[in-house]
């Protein structure tokens, strides 16, 4: 049983990599381990073999609830250059439970420097209907995060603590000092961050164990962390929204 209510970084076949599990199959194990809220966030268009725009808009039809879990349907976009585009037109945002947005190698073809991946994320942020940034800490594509940090508390957007990227031989390098300084900084301005354990299929689903080695060694607090009660996460994602129906 996890400690947590939600998880909301999270892939299913959809995003055509690293598994074979559907949305149900995911509700069912997440039920199993005392998830509440179980968000499934494909990948967009520009990652090679994801999900279509089509796809995207047809999630409004999708069940709320499946094993008697609430589930939300958002999407991880892709950020494609140092101006903040994104691969998710602003129609197809709108219409999600939640949107994050976040830098992959094959999307993402700016010159590599700090202030360029820096920037990228904080326009990003400045788009309308984006919740979180997704693993901020990849090692390769370094950023000044107090600007970040200063910057999502401007805009209302969540920074990811990245259970796989702390996981040991994750993809995206040393991400241990990284994360620290999110959480530090966080910790300084009493501002909330997302666990998420980025679990492609089932396997990781409620697995945020590498994430919390980190916040307590930190000694961050867990009243920030809006994983521990849906009803929080939910407050904060739909703060500025005038419509929703959870």
């Amino acid at each position: 049983m996890t400690a947590f209510e939600s998880d909301i970084h999270t892939h299913s076949i959809a995003s055509g990599h690293y598994t074979a599990d559907t949305i149900t199959t995911m509700a069912r194990h997440a039920a199993k381990r005392g998830i509440k809220m179980l968000g499934i966030s494909e990948h967009g268009p520009a990652m090679p073999h994801s999900c279509t725009l089509s796809y995207f808009r047809g999630l409004s039809h999708a069940p709320s609830v499946r094993m008697g879990i609430r589930i939300l349907y958002g999407a991880e976009a892709n950020i494609l250059d140092a101006s903040g585009s994104l691969d998710l037109p602003e129609t197809i945002r709108v219409q999600l439970d939640y949107c994050l947005a976040g830098i992959h190698p094959p999307c993402f073809h700016t010159e590599k420097n700090t202030g360029d991946h820096t920037d990228a994320y904080i326009h990003a942020m400045a788009n309308p209907h984006i919740h979180i940034i997704a693993h901020p800490d990849d090692s390769r594509y370094p950023v000044d995060y107090r600007r970040l940090t200063e910057a999502a508390m401007d805009h209302h957007v969540l920074l990811e603590i990245n259970n796989a990227s702390l996981a040991p031989g994750g993809y995206r390098g040393e991400t241990n000092e990284n994360d620290r300084t999110i959480l530090e900084l966080c910790r300084k301005y009493r501002y909330p961050v997302l666990l998420s354990s980025d679990s492609h299929g089932h396997i990781n689903i409620g697995n945020f164990k590498y994430a919390m080695k980190l916040v307590r060694e930190t000694d961050f607090p867990m009243e920030l962390i809006l994983n521990t009660s849906a009803e929080k996460l939910l407050s904060f994602l739909y703060r500025n929204r005038t419509r929703h129906n959870l």
